[in-house]
């Protein structure tokens, strides 16, 4: 009976030690992520999207020379953490663009040409400076909720001569047409990949505005986000449309050890992109709205590393006019924090 006694209480203390660290894993892995520490985070992300699917007003469409880029974006963040409520990240993309596309050129000395141009773009993108504060936040072993606002400036630093080539066709085929007839000034292109999608970059000061919010409950937890991007005219007068994502969703802490943590998360994300403008006009072939659903695991080792990996699948994608839409998407980062 004493055997038994000894025995149960032993159980006893090893559940209640374990169930100890489990919040401490829970717990240290804010840590990991820099969510709550001062000091330097380092950060690389990858973001992987083939732009395969030809769609005209939402609907898919058969063409027998589809247009496509493979878009894929390596993101270059180091930040710094001033305190617990305070921090600065600087952005910094590096852009490589595969492609084709099959579309009109147009000259004052001869008729439009058809032709198809294929090869890639690279280099970097327009780097962005990001403040977060922290206006709300409370973390215990058990439970932790938090809330941040997001606000800076994305840069024109990466090269927008593509744009200049939009504009320029777009001019040229206004000029064919008599004065005062409406047109869409993205008329001349037959193509889904326009040329300010292979842009690397758009030549304008833009504002960057966001919010998110974490809330963890034990083992499950929430967390969302919001990013507003308010464009502003660029190279050659091109002036992008504003673009909104709102993203996030539950989940919980499936493997839990005593220094590291795996989570898996249902996102969701609802993205609206607005009509591009140029030579003073609103293009009717551009801007889209979008949801997204797909798994998101996350994975950190003791305070400093941490790890994520997530598959955005298009449920709906509703653009305007030809365009060539996302297939999937795939992102994926490491971070390490100081």
């Amino acid at each position: 009976m004493r055997t038994r006694l000894i025995s149960t209480l032993a159980f006893l203390f090893v559940a209640h030690v374990a169930g100890a660290c489990e919040l401490c894993a829970i717990y240290n892995a804010g840590s990991a992520q820099g969510q709550s520490e001062s000091g330097l985070l380092f950060t690389i992300s990858e973001q992987y999207i083939p732009y395969r699917t030809p769609q005209f007003d939402g609907k898919e469409v058969t063409v027998s020379n589809p247009s496509y880029v493979d878009s894929s974006i390596t993101h270059i963040v180091p930040g710094y953490n001033f305190n617990s409520w305070l921090g600065l990240s600087l952005n910094i993309p590096l852009t490589y663009l595969n492609f084709r596309r099959t579309d009109l050129r147009y000259s004052l000395t001869a008729p439009p040409v058809l032709f198809t141009e294929k090869g890639t773009e690279v280099g970097l993108g327009d780097a962005a400076l990001i403040g977060r504060v922290t206006v709300f936040q409370k973390t215990t072993m058990r439970y932790g909720i938090s809330l941040n606002l997001l606000g800076g400036v994305k840069f024109p630093t990466g090269d927008a001569g593509r744009l200049d080539n939009e504009v320029a066709q777009a001019r040229l085929f206004q000029s064919f047409l008599p004065p005062g007839t409406p047109h869409d000034p993205l008329g001349h292109s037959v193509a889904s990949v326009h040329p300010h999608m292979l842009a690397l970059g758009s030549g304008s000061y833009d504002g960057v505005f966001g919010l998110t919010a974490n809330a963890r409950w034990k083992r499950w937890f929430f967390n969302g986000q919001f990013q507003y991007y308010l464009r502003t005219k660029g190279e050659a007068g091109f002036q992008y449309g504003n673009e909104l994502i709102v993203s996030g969703g539950p989940g919980a802490f499936v493997f839990l050890g005593d220094s590291w943590t795996l989570s898996l998360q249902a996102n969701a994300i609802y993205y609206t992109l607005g009509r591009d403008e140029l030579i003073g006009q609103i293009s009717n072939r551009t801007g889209e709205t979008a949801w997204y659903m797909g798994p998101f695991l996350a994975f950190t080792l003791g305070e400093h590393f941490s790890a994520n990996a997530g598959v955005d699948v298009p449920l709906r994608i509703a653009n305007k006019g030809f365009q060539s839409v996302a297939d999937y998407e795939i992102r994926g980062g490491i971070s390490w924090r100081f």
